[in-house]
């Protein structure tokens, strides 16, 4: 039985702040049709607008993801990725009047209460999957993620921080809807105060505040309320790595295995499998593949297009 692919029912608008650039930016979120994909539209320029959320526009991944066409950029689009998957939506037009995508409360829980009152409406196409058929790794320095076959989507996540509020922690579990939304969603971003200012020396973190980011001290976390989850921090990479891996351009099916990694190493990852097709299948496609092509900018020859369904 095929799983429908999914939009929102109706536009929902937010206002907030940019995480690093301060500036204030609105966000109206619209309905899409069937294989459009994630798509940012930016209101305040007057041409080259549109840039799909796919790994082949990326063009940036150092503190947050940003996505860019050579004309314009949109930044830290994470957060809303990570909810647009983990609330298992396939196509939506999010209209942006500035550069970066609004904090909000520095989670993705802002995102999925805008969506849930959006409403989410099936739709008529089936949804299209990447399955991995072999085991991939990857490596850098103490860093590695590794993608295994699986049926589902399920992550394991492992950080170490040397700090007495963060240290060792580790986060095990399929990634479905229920999950998301009551287990990982709310983790916020954080970062360390002593940190803060080399980050606004490079034009960072101006828009972070102890309202959008756990901020952490020197022995502890500053933020009065204090910690969503005991293990917020890991629970907020994960966060991350379902926001970047949904650049696929289609939901996953693998086994993740993380150990400290960022964004740098996910869009890697995802860079990888996009060149090396053996490494997956897609499926819950339909024959012809007119969506899939055009959301990845791909002109498959008819050898490629059997090897990705084989």
């Amino acid at each position: 039985m095929n799983v429908s692919q999914r939009t929102i029912r109706n536009e929902v608008a937010v206002d907030g702040i940019g995480l690093h650039s301060g500036q204030k930016v609105s966000v109206n979120i619209k309905p899409s049709g069937e294989g459009t994909g994630i798509r940012f539209v930016r209101t305040d320029v007057s041409s080259g607008k549109d840039i799909l959320a796919t790994v082949d526009n990326v063009v940036d991944c150092h503190f947050a993801t940003t996505i860019g066409n050579g004309v314009c950029s949109v930044s830290t689009i994470e957060h809303l990725m990570a909810a647009f998957s983990g609330m298992g939506i396939d196509n939506a037009t999010v209209e942006v009047d500035g550069p970066e995508v609004p904090a909000l409360d520095g989670s993705a829980g802002a995102w999925v209460l805008l969506l849930n009152r959006a409403g989410l409406k099936a739709q008529k196409q089936p949804r299209r999957y990447i399955e991995m058929v072999e085991e991939v790794s990857f490596t850098e320095g103490d860093k590695k993620v590794t993608l295994s076959p699986s049926g589902t989507f399920y992550v394991d996540f492992t950080i170490d921080f040397p700090h007495p509020a963060i240290r060792a922690q580790r986060f095990r579990g399929e990634i479905n809807r229920k999950v998301f939304e009551h287990s990982v969603a709310r983790a916020r971003t954080f970062g360390f105060l002593k940190e803060v200012e080399a980050l606004h020396r490079n034009g960072l973190a101006l828009g972070a505040s102890l309202d959008n980011a756990v901020v952490i001290g020197v022995e502890k976390v500053l933020n009065s309320e204090g910690l969503r989850f005991s293990d917020e921090f890991v629970r907020h990479k994960v966060l991350d790595l379902i926001g970047d891996l949904y650049l696929l351009g289609a939901p996953l099916k693998a086994k993740v295995k993380a150990v400290k990694s960022g964004h740098e190493l996910h869009c890697n990852v995802t860079k990888f499998l996009m060149e090396n097709p053996s490494a997956w299948r897609l499926s819950g496609a339909e024959p012809d593949y007119p969506a899939w092509t055009s959301r990845w900018g791909y002109s498959l020859t008819p050898d490629f297009a059997a090897a990705a369904t084989a």
